[in-house]
């Protein structure tokens, strides 16, 4: 199978000779003796998904349609650039989306820890010799190199992996070129080699995949010796990019080798500027990008976990934790608008189509991991079941395997899923990894012996050394029915702690067919302890009612859930376009009150609308190709007598808008520049009003933008902030002026909108925005049909 590039693998022992080269450029070989972490530290960890099989369910479905995507998937593509920029012959042509981008790799390391996850949990035989394939490949590279670099980066505009190293060497010299995506003219490339190197690590800790640690080990001195010679400054500069979670990478190269060296350097990777609020337990996310934030949070929780010298590291993780799930993040357990946090509990505002990018969640998983390892707190494991079954879990469509890059909590929103070649996002790279972990955090160990139960997932738990076997049965999260059977027990006491949903009010357990009554320690756990044997039935139910959760800023916005399961209205199928008003419910009191259940199956509810019919709610993660509605607006009869005619009012002008629009750049945004081609000279990137956008220098500040265009009369929209008066920049499209974009002097709060005739044409528009003698703050160009000013 030469087209998945196996075949071609070289022999052991020329794989061992150039994985040895490697290691020359990490100033010797990887010490491979990792350090013992403090119990004190750590008190509980997972049991090992080798040790945990999982039974058909939803999870099974999901992690069998991954691996059928990870098998499908060419490790010769994914290594092109890899290949081409060593100076070696290239196998196959590259893949097309963001892998055909300057961004090039990350997914070879998402990849490779996702195959690593598979082959942890299941021994798979067929993504072991890829892994060793492509980690031998990679040994190729690093050995062509000859300095330890392994990279695919490219150049912004070009496709030749030199000019990606090259952006390393600028930065070695201190030539350093930094916005928020954009290092030296590079997509996010310190983004980039975190994955790879994540990925290395992960093949060499979770599935023993030889020379990977050497690989990796010579990749970290290649990075370490370009900030080496740098001043705390300039290394400041270089992390102001987007970098993923390189922290984290040195702290658990640090863990498996205990060169104090990759402590170090992990330490100097702390991006001060964010992290420091973050560890003074301030909230100061509002208009930073969410997943450009996370990665380095967990970065501080594994350095608290093999350090423990910093109590601040912990403090920040504990806090960032807390802000995001409590004050940021929607229904779905998912967070950010656009891929960025807005004011802390401000969400009802920003109900978009572009809401709960999937990698926030699955790096938000990682941390609340670390975190309950530190200290068992069923909240904790609330939190993690919430984001896993209503956005991990809707992330994937499992009848192909494809994922999302954004979960809509806008009314109306539908699922825009990947395509198997040509898409390569962040989130199908999160992707690979979050569905081939879904045996690994169902059980877990604590130092005192206890057996912690933390998601109802159907599986076989086998651990080793005549230790618990047990078969957990149940149909949840349908049904609230848990059954576990002891099939091998250890000998003397032990404890068996099963998590207790907070949602559950009245949870009933029994012993061999007996009620017993529930003993906890006020940490969330029914806790059992006896002298087992096989044979042994414990059944843990968990009744299920549905209740409504209104948005902070918004009582009359609310959500529904039914257990643990999110409801959204159905909308009508994914591929018809959303024209109507969004369902007002109608009710007093707790909204959920109104809802009544609908047929056999027991999260499904219909409810009266305003408007004079029914609306029906059923789990949200499953709807993968309907319309939704997750928030809905709730009123009573006199408030909607009050304001029904408005809301019916304000509905039709939105749906005119929609109806309208037909291309949208949110500027400051990394994928939407990256999709309209925006380019800009002499101004920055900002955050201000809850929102990014393009500050221009007066006296030179420009903007481009590429946006599409239709036939008949079309308007361009460029949005500011009402208090940002006095304003005035000379626009163009094509190179010809079409007017002014020029703001009231009277300041006001909100964001409005210049409205300017933009001249039809079958292809898009190259639009351009020059300052005059003032500065010029723009967050959105939008193209509109018609003439006329509409609302911002």
């Amino acid at each position: 199978m030469a087209g998945n590039g196996v075949s071609s693998g070289m022999s052991t022992r020329r794989g061992f000779l150039l994985a040895s080269t490697a290691l020359a450029f990490a100033g010797g070989a990887a010490v491979a003796a990792p350090i013992v972490v403090d119990p004190a530290r750590v008190v509980a960890r997972p049991v090992a998904a080798r040790h945990v099989a999982l039974t058909p369910s939803i999870f099974s479905r999901a992690q069998e349609a991954n691996r059928a995507y990870l098998v499908s998937l060419s490790p010769d593509r994914l290594l092109h650039n890899f290949h081409k920029g060593a100076g070696l012959p290239v196998k196959a042509p590259v893949y097309g989306g963001w892998e055909a981008q300057s961004i090039a790799g990350h997914t070879l390391g998402h990849w490779l820890t996702a195959c690593s996850l598979q082959v942890a949990h299941t021994g798979d035989p067929e993504l072991r010799a890829r892994l060793a394939y492509a980690v031998g490949e990679l040994a190729r590279v690093q050995a062509a190199h000859g300095d330890g670099y392994v990279g695919g980066t490219t150049r912004w505009g070009q496709d030749d992996p030199a000019g990606g190293k090259q952006v390393f060497e600028e930065l070695r010299r201190g030539d350093i070129r930094s916005s928020r995506f954009s290092l030296n003219d590079g997509w996010v490339p310190v983004y980039t080699w975190h994955k790879v190197h994540a990925g290395l690590l992960d093949a060499h800790d979770l599935a023993a995949t030889p020379g990977a640690l050497d690989v990796a080990v010579g990749l970290a001195g290649y990075f370490a010796g370009v900030i080496d010679g740098l001043s705390d400054e300039q290394v400041q500069k270089i992390l102001a990019a987007e970098h993923g979670g390189i922290n984290e990478a040195y702290a658990q190269t640090y863990a498996l080798t205990g060169d104090a060296r990759w402590l170090k350097v992990a330490r100097r990777l702390r991006h001060k500027a964010v992290l420091d609020p973050i560890a003074g337990e301030r909230d100061e996310l509002a208009g930073l990008h969410a997943n450009t934030q996370i990665p380095k949070v967990i970065g501080l929780a594994r350095l608290h976990e093999v350090a423990g010298d910093d109590p601040g590291e912990a403090v920040a993780a504990r806090f960032f934790h807390q802000a995001v799930t409590r004050d940021h993040s929607y229904v779905i357990g998912g967070n950010s608008d656009r891929e960025h946090f807005g004011k802390p509990r401000q969400i009802a505002r920003h109900m978009a189509e572009t809401t709960c990018e999937a990698c926030n969640s699955y790096n938000m998983l990682k941390l609340t991991r670390h975190l309950w390892s530190w200290k068992p707190d069923g909240a904790l494991f609330d939190y993690y079941e919430r984001a896993q079954l209503n956005h991990i879990m809707a992330h994937q469509r499992p009848s192909d395997g494809r994922f999302v890059y954004f979960m809509p909590m806008a009314a109306g929103g539908r699922r825009s899923y990947s395509t198997y070649e040509d898409s390569f996002w962040c989130c199908v790279g999160s992707g690979m990894e979050s569905h081939a972990k879904h045996a690994d955090s169902i059980w877990w160990k604590g130092g005192d012996g206890a057996l912690y139960l933390n998601l109802f997932i159907p599986s076989k738990l086998d651990l080793p050394d005549s230790d618990f076997a047990v078969d957990l049965a149940t149909t949840y999260p349908d049904h609230g029915d848990v059954e576990l059977t002891v099939t091998r027990a250890p000998k003397g006491e032990r404890e068996i702690a099963l998590r207790l949903p907070a949602w559950c009010a009245a949870p009933v357990l029994k012993l061999n067919g007996q009620a017993t009554a529930i003993k906890t320690r006020g940490d969330g756990y029914a806790r059992l302890s006896r002298r087992w044997k096989a044979g042994d039935r414990v059944r843990l139910w968990l009744p299920m009612t549905v209740r409504a959760e209104p948005t902070p800023d918004d009582p009359n916005l609310a959500a529904f859930v039914s257990g643990p399961l999110v409801l959204a209205a159905d909308m009508g199928p994914a591929e018809r376009p959303f024209d109507q008003p969004v369902p007002a419910l109608l009710g007093e009191g707790d909204p959920a009150a109104a809802l009544r259940r609908a047929g056999v199956h027991p999260h499904v509810f219909e409810a009266p609308t305003a408007q004079g019919g029914r609306v029906r709610l059923s789990p949200f993660y499953n709807a993968y190709d309907r319309r939704t509605a997750v928030y809905l607006p709730a009123f009573t009869k006199a408030r909607w007598a009050a304001e029904g005619q408005a809301f019916l009012a304000a509905e039709r002008a939105r749906i005119d808008t929609v109806a309208r629009t037909v291309d949208t750049v949110y500027l400051g945004e990394q994928q939407p520049e990256v999709d309209h081609r925006v380019a800009a000279g002499s101004g920055e990137i900002i955050q201000l009003n809850g929102r990014s956008g393009r500050k221009l220098n007066p006296g030179g500040g420009w903007l481009e933008a590429t946006l599409a265009r239709r036939a008949g009369p079309l308007t361009l929209q460029l949005v500011y902030w009402g208090a940002d008066a006095g304003q005035s920049a000379r626009v163009l499209a094509d190179g010809a002026e079409i007017g002014t974009f020029a703001t009231p002097a009277g300041k006001r709060d909100g964001f409005f909108a210049v409205d300017l005739p933009l001249p039809a044409g079958a292809t898009p528009a190259r639009l351009r925005i020059e300052a005059g003698d003032k500065p010029v703050v723009i967050y959105e160009l939008r193209v509109m049909e018609g003439r006329g000013a509409s609302a911002a």
